[in-house]
């Protein structure tokens, strides 16, 4: 009795297919980089191959994503379609306290339109520069 292999593809093919990244050399860097394992174990060579039940954790942005590879794909569709590729396994976020918005914004108190110096202490709290910053 011979078993049929399963299907799989590159890790950084994939994640392109799921639309994590919006290229293939963006995930390709990622996995690069060490940021991403599967079942546990640190990948860092885009070249390996994943397939249907294999768990990924990746850290995408600020949030540390977990998904389960339900498919391997055939391309880059739809959102829909990229949505059938995995299972999202990442823990639920605690819901934030009311006081703790308050607290953050101790200038602005969220009535108008921010004043320029509201708007830099608001992205500097985010974490981020601007509403151009690219990834």
């Amino acid at each position: 009795m011979t078993e049929t292999p399963r299907d799989t593809i590159r890790i950084d093919k994939w994640l392109w297919h799921a639309r994590f990244f919006k290229s293939r050399s963006l995930a390709a860097g990622v996995v690069s980089a060490g940021k991403v394992r599967v079942d546990g174990n640190p990948v860092s060579k885009p070249s390996r191959a994943v397939g249907a039940g294999d768990v990924l954790t990746f850290v995408k942005e600020t949030e540390t994503r977990v998904v389960k590879i339900a498919a391997c794909g055939v391309r880059r569709g739809p959102a829909p379609e990229a949505q059938a590729l995995y299972e999202d396994m990442t823990p639920a976020k605690p819901a934030p306290k009311v006081g703790d918005a308050q607290a953050k914004n101790l200038e602005y108190d969220g009535k108008g339109r921010p004043t320029k110096r509201d708007r830099r202490h608001l992205m500097s709290q985010r974490g981020g520069r601007g509403a151009f910053d690219l990834e």
